[in-house]
C-alpha cells in the first residue's frame, strides 16, 4: 500500500474494534445485572413477551395476597361462629333441664332463664363486635339486600352468594308451575255417640286423643290443636267435617289418623304432601315442601314460598341490589376471578324463622322464655337456630377448603411457571455469557494490537524517500 491520506486497514481495524468493544459491554452489562434484556434494543419481541409475563407475576402474586387475606377473614368469622355454637348448646342444656319441670323448683328455673338472657346478651354481643380491619362480619351488614320482594309471594329469601356485576344489580324470578300440597285426611262422623281415642301422627310424633260421648266436630278441633306443637298436625272445621292437615308442605310431611277404639269412624287414613315445583330464573330449582333452593355459579339462594302463593301457579320477581362480600382472588379483575360471600347476620333477632319465632323470644318475658313453659317449642327455636349457624360455618368452611386452598395452589403452580418461562426469557445465562465475554476480552486485545500495526503500516512508505 503506498497511500497515506486513507488507511483502510486502521479504519477496519476500528470497525471491528467498535463492534468488539460494544459486545464486551453488552457481556458485561448482562453479568453485572444477571439479565439478557436491558432495554428495547436487546430483544424488542423478547421484552414485550417478559413484560406480560411480568404483569402476569405481578397479578398471581396479589391474588395470592388476597386469598390468604380472604382466608384470614373467613377464619375470624368462623371463630366467632364456632363460639355461638357452643353458647347455643349450652342454652339447649338449659331448656331440656328446665323442662324437668317435676325435679326442678321455680326458682331452679328461674336461675336457668337468667342463665339464658345472659348467654342471649353474648351472643347478641359476639354478633355485634366480630369484625376484621373494621369490617363487621357477623351483624348482617355483609348479608344481601333486595328490593321488590312481593310479602303475598315470598316469606323468606335468603341469599348465600349473588355475582352482582359493579353497580348494577341481578334480578330473580320465581315461578311456580306446580303447587305444594298438605298432608290432608278428612273425618267425616259428626258428633261422637259414645268414647272414642284416636292417634294423631305427624312428622313431630304421634300422640292418642281421648274424646267423651257427644264430642262434637269442635271439640275434636280443640283436642288436636292443643298437640299441635307434638305431632305436627292441625284440624280446622270445613263445612260439616274435620280436616287434618300437616303444619308444613312437602313430600316430608304425612298425617296420619287411626281410630284406637269407641265411635270414631275412621279407622287408618293416611296421607303425604307435595312439593311444590319451582323455576329460579329459568332453571328447575330444588325444591322441598314450599322451601326453593338454586345454587350455580351466578347465585346461591333459598326462597320460602308464601302459604297462598306454593298453592297456586304464577311467577314474580324481585332484585338483588347491593351487599355481601366481594373476594378477588383472580390474578385479573373480572367476574371469573371474583367470588361472592354473604354472611347473615346471627344475633338473636336473626336465628330462627318467622314461622317458628326468633331466639330472641326466649328472654326474659317473652313468649318462649323458660318460665313460661313453652319448652317444647323453644327447643325448636334452638334447634333451628343451631342449624343455621351450623349450616353459615359449613358453607364458610367449604369456601375454604374448596375454593381458597385450591385457588392458592393453583396459583401456586401458574407462578411457578410463569416465573419460569419469564426468566428463560429475560435472566442472563451465567455460563453462556461468561463465554461469551472472554471471546469478547481476546477479540478487544487482539483488535487493540492489530489496529497499532494498521496505524504504523502507511511508515512504510517513507523507505520510498530514501
Amino acid at each position: 500500500m503506498s497511500r497515506i491520506n486513507t488507511n483502510i486497514n486502521t479504519m477496519s481495524a476500528i470497525r471491528s474494534f467498535g463492534a468488539n468493544q460494544a459486545d464486551l459491554s453488552t457481556r458485561l452489562q448482562r453479568l453485572s445485572t444477571g439479565l439478557q434484556i436491558n432495554s428495547g434494543k436487546d430483544d424488542p419481541a423478547g421484552l414485550i413477551a417478559s413484560e406480560t409475563l411480568r404483569s402476569e407475576i405481578e397479578g398471581i402474586n396479589q391474588a395470592v395476597d388476597n386469598t390468604n387475606r380472604a382466608n384470614n377473614v373467613i377464619n375470624t368469622a368462623e371463630g366467632a361462629l364456632a363460639e355461638i355454637n357452643s353458647l347455643l348448646l349450652e342454652v339447649q342444656s338449659l331448656t331440656i333441664e328446665a323442662a324437668n319441670t317435676g325435679a326442678l323448683s321455680d326458682e331452679e328455673i328461674a336461675a336457668n332463664q337468667l342463665q339464658v338472657d345472659q348467654i342471649l346478651n353474648s351472643i347478641n354481643r359476639v354478633a355485634n363486635t366480630t369484625q376484621f380491619a373494621g369490617i363487621k362480619l357477623l351483624d348482617g351488614s355483609l348479608d344481601y339486600t333486595t328490593s321488590g320482594v312481593t310479602s303475598t309471594a315470598i316469606d323468606v329469601v335468603t341469599i348465600n352468594s349473588s355475582k352482582l356485576p359493579d353497580n348494577g344489580y341481578n334480578s330473580v324470578t320465581v315461578e311456580v308451575t306446580a303447587s305444594a300440597q298438605l298432608a290432608a285426611v278428612t273425618y267425616t262422623g259428626g258428633v261422637l255417640s259414645a268414647p272414642a281415642t284416636i292417634e294423631i301422627a305427624g312428622v313431630d310424633g304421634t300422640e292418642q286423643i281421648s274424646l267423651a260421648t257427644g264430642a262434637t266436630l269442635s271439640n275434636v278441633v280443640a283436642a288436636v290443636n292443643q298437640l299441635t306443637a307434638a305431632t305436627g298436625v292441625t284440624a280446622v272445621i270445613s263445612g260439616a267435617n274435620v280436616a287434618f292437615t300437616s303444619v308444613a308442605f312437602g313430600s316430608s310431611q304425612f298425617v296420619s289418623v287411626r281410630a284406637v277404639n269407641g265411635a270414631f269412624t275412621t279407622d287408618v287414613a293416611t296421607d303425604e304432601g307435595v312439593d311444590a315445583s319451582v323455576n329460579i330464573n329459568g332453571a328447575e330449582a330444588s325444591v322441598d315442601g314450599n322451601v326453593a333452593q338454586l345454587r350455580n355459579s351466578s347465585i346461591d339462594i333459598s326462597i320460602t314460598l308464601d302459604s297462598d302463593f306454593a298453592q297456586a301457579t304464577g311467577s314474580t320477581s324481585f332484585s338483588v341490589t347491593d351487599g355481601g362480600a366481594k373476594f378477588q382472588i383472580g390474578s385479573e379483575v373480572n367476574r371469573n376471578g371474583q367470588i361472592h360471600v354473604g354472611i347473615q347476620g346471627v344475633s338473636t333477632a336473626r336465628l330462627g324463622d318467622n314461622i317458628l319465632g326468633f331466639l330472641s323470644s326466649m328472654q326474659s318475658g317473652q313468649d318462649n322464655s323458660l318460665t313460661g313453659g313453652n319448652t317444647i317449642q323453644a327447643q325448636k327455636i334452638l334447634k333451628a337456630a343451631i342449624s343455621q349457624v351450623a349450616t353459615l360455618r359449613g358453607r364458610l368452611g367449604a369456601i375454604q377448603k374448596n375454593t381458597l386452598e385450591t385457588n392458592i395452589n393453583s396459583l401456586g403452580v401458574a407462578l411457578e411457571n410463569v416465573t419460569a418461562s419469564e426468566s428463560a426469557i429475560r435472566d442472563a445465562d451465567f455460563a453462556k455469557e461468561t463465554a461469551a465475554l472472554t471471546r469478547a476480552q481476546i477479540l478487544v486485545q487482539a483488535n487493540t494490537s492489530v489496529l497499532a500495526q494498521a496505524n504504523a503500516s502507511p511508515q512504510s512508505v517513507l523507505s520510498l524517500l530514501q
